[in-house]
């Protein structure tokens, strides 16, 4: 774990770095895609989003987990593909910027959080600029 002061900037930067937000969803859905077959079903991501979400979140798995198909299976076929997965994960990212704000927080992060993704970026970009 590290302690980072971020802001919404730091988040989203990240996002719109297409290339690195990319190669960081990319990342994640072949880790949770264990058999490799392009789908994330309800049983692959149950537990897994715990690791990635910045903030958790105040309903339980199961229930979480159907709020997440619910809004984010656009086909319907009850698993996310890597489209859907990004979509899913710029959600968060982009709620994690809106409830961060423009004032500095410093936060606790996990190794592969999407916070210390965003956190890397940040330091990269401005050591590419000194």
């Amino acid at each position: 774990m590290s302690v980072a002061v971020v802001n919404s900037f730091t988040i989203t930067e990240f996002v719109n770095d297409k290339a690195k937000f990319d190669g960081f969803v990319n990342e994640w859905f072949a880790r949770i895609d264990e058999n490799g077959d392009g789908k994330l079903s309800r049983d692959k991501i149950r537990g897994r989003l715990g690791m990635l979400l910045p903030f958790g979140s105040e309903l339980q798995p199961q229930q979480e987990n159907e709020e997440i198909f619910k809004r984010f299976d656009e086909d319907g076929n009850g698993a996310l593909d890597l489209k859907e997965f990004k979509a899913l994960m710029t959600e968060i990212m982009n709620a994690a910027a809106r409830s961060i704000g423009g004032s500095p927080v410093i936060v606790l992060l996990g190794k592969d959080s999407l916070l210390m993704k965003a956190v890397q970026h940040e330091l990269a970009t401005r050591s590419s600029h000194s």
